[in-house]
C-alpha cells in the first residue's frame, strides 16, 4: 500500500490569515511572497482547519483528516524557516485542546494525541519579516 500525502496550500482567501499591515503577492498557487515588518513575534500569519462550521467561516477545511493511531510525516517548503514555526493544535471532539506540537525543522515525524477529532496548523512569525511560503505536505506513514 503507498503512503497518503496531502498537498496544503495557502489559498487566495484571506480567512484565518493576519492581515494587519501585511503585503501578499500570490505569484502562484505555490509560490506566496508575505511580508510584514512591523508584527510582533509569536503572532500567527496563517491557520489552516482540519473541520469548520461553513454557515459561520464561509470556508471549506484545507487539511486532511488525520487520527491518533496512524504515524504521520511533515515537510514545510518555505524560505527562511529559521524564522518562522508551525504549530499544530489538536482538540477532541467537543473542542477541548487535546495536545499541541511545535514543527521547527522543515521535516519532522509526528503521531497526534489519541483522542484527536480536528487540529489546525497555524505559521506563526519567530522574528521574520519576509518569506516565500510554497506548501506544506502531511504524509501518513506505513506501519
Amino acid at each position: 500500500m503507498k503512503n497518503k500525502a496531502w498537498k496544503v496550500i495557502w489559498n487566495e482567501d484571506t480567512f484565518g490569515t493576519y492581515l494587519y499591515g501585511s503585503k501578499i503577492w500570490f505569484h502562484s498557487r505555490e509560490d506566496i511572497e508575505f511580508e510584514n515588518e512591523l508584527m510582533p513575534p509569536g503572532t500567527v500569519i496563517k491557520e489552516w482547519y482540519s473541520k469548520v462550521n461553513y454557515q459561520m467561516m464561509r470556508t471549506e477545511p484545507s487539511l486532511p483528516i488525520i487520527d491518533g493511531e496512524s504515524s504521520y510525516h511533515i515537510q514545510v517548503n518555505m524560505s527562511d524557516f529559521e524564522s518562522y514555526l508551525i504549530r499544530m493544535v489538536f482538540y477532541d471532539r467537543y473542542e477541548n485542546e487535546a495536545g499541541t506540537l511545535i514543527i521547527r525543522e522543515p521535516e519532522m515525524d509526528f503521531k497526534c494525541p489519541l483522542k484527536t477529532y480536528s487540529y489546525r496548523v497555524q505559521l506563526i512569525n519567530a522574528g521574520g519579516t519576509k518569506m516565500h511560503f510554497h506548501s506544506f505536505v502531511i504524509t501518513e506513514k506505513e506501519g
